[in-house]
């Protein structure tokens, strides 16, 4: 496949991809908020920039994570907050993540909402979740399994859609980044949870006995949880 990125102002970063599959242009967006273009074989780049320009309004209306705007002072997981400056050198929108700082680098002109600080804004909140669930989750999951009996193979800390965590048979533990926007004892459940899993990969009785000998309020939990999802969601401050 041939591809290729370009930064349009006023729009962000879009990144066209020729498919010899494709029988038309198609838009949607990554899960870092970057806007792919899906093009055929024989359609120029041009045309694949010249549709996005032509669908902005769609662009807007189909925003990641629900037209969520990141905010000055928002706090991303336990220990970043975002940081919006404007810069006279920047010609296009830039992020730098440190131990507790998403700074977003602002061209003049701009607005903290426009779409493509905001793509560069999510972007770096992903970077940040992902540092410290690499740091921390590791370090939750050894200390928990030793205090409980468990034996696992080996843990890496991952962006999820639609799950919080998973074990193999092999007892390889995947945690979710976005499990550092959690309360800690719903990130210890779901720890805890995929710990149970290496001795029982089913959800069978023997595996609820298990999981509520080291957790009694385990159900309580499990209905908590279900009220967050796996998506950037900022503290307001």
């Amino acid at each position: 496949m041939a591809s290729k990125e370009v930064y349009l102002p006023e729009i962000g970063t879009i990144s066209l991809t020729k498919r010899r599959s494709s029988k038309n242009i198609k838009l949607s967006y990554s899960s870092d908020g970057i806007i792919k273009v899906s093009l055929p074989i024989f359609v120029p780049y041009q045309a694949g920039i010249n549709f996005v320009i032509k669908n902005q309004a769609w662009l807007e209306d189909h925003r990641p994570d629900e037209q969520m705007v990141l905010e000055q002072g928002d706090r991303i997981g336990k220990a970043h907050r975002l940081n919006f400056a404007y810069s006279d050198k920047a010609s296009r929108p830039s992020v730098r993540v440190t131990n507790t700082q998403i700074n977003v680098s602002v061209p003049l002109g701009h607005s903290f909402s426009d779409l493509d600080v905001q793509t560069v804004a999510i972007r770096g909140a992903h970077k940040a979740l992902s540092k410290e669930a690499s740091q921390l989750l590791p370090q939750r999951l050894d200390q928990l399994a030793k205090a409980n009996g468990f034996e696992y193979q080996s843990v890496k800390a991952k962006r999820l859609t639609t799950r919080w965590g998973s074990c193999s048979n092999a007892k390889e533990i995947i945690l979710n980044i976005y499990l550092m926007q959690l309360p800690w004892d719903l990130i210890d459940y779901v720890i805890i949870h995929e710990l149970v899993h290496t001795e029982h990969m089913n959800h069978s009785i023997s595996f609820w006995q298990r999981f509520e000998q080291i957790l009694f309020n385990a159900k309580a939990l499990r209905k908590r949880l279900k009220q967050y999802q796996t998506k950037i969601t900022p503290i307001k401050i």
